[in-house]
């Protein structure tokens, strides 16, 4: 089982498609990983040799910040917006959407499920 970034990827997989399992590696950096080592896209998770799993480890170690260090920064990056008490820091802060969206109707996703208010009906 090949274990890049603290993470086991998946074995019957083709390669490709298994890298992005790693958090932020998406399929562009996969496709530029690969042509870098010099591994073929088709091979499976479970046919590489410890020297393209070295290989993969390396240039991810160099190149990329992934798991950890990059929830780390990006979670950093949304603190730093809260502290400076900007637009898109309130936005956080309370749980609304960031970039723009409407909120009369729709943003159930970030405001969570409809609360119903007491009282509301309307006398007939």
């Amino acid at each position: 089982m090949a274990r890049i970034a603290g993470i086991d990827l998946p074995r019957d997989k083709r390669i490709d498609a298994a890298l992005p399992y790693i958090y932020g590696i998406g399929p562009a950096a996969t496709r530029k990983i690969l042509a870098k080592t010099g591994i073929k896209p088709e091979i499976r998770v479970k046919d590489l040799t410890e020297d393209h799993i070295s290989k993969i480890r390396t240039m991810i170690e160099q190149e990329y910040k992934v798991e950890g260090a990059l929830r780390t920064e990006i979670n950093m990056n949304i603190k730093r917006l809260m502290d400076l008490g900007c637009y898109r820091g309130l936005r956080h802060r309370r749980g609304l959407p960031v970039r723009g969206q409407r909120t009369h109707t729709n943003a159930r996703t970030r405001k969570g499920p409809r609360r119903s208010v007491m009282g509301k009906r309307k006398k007939a």
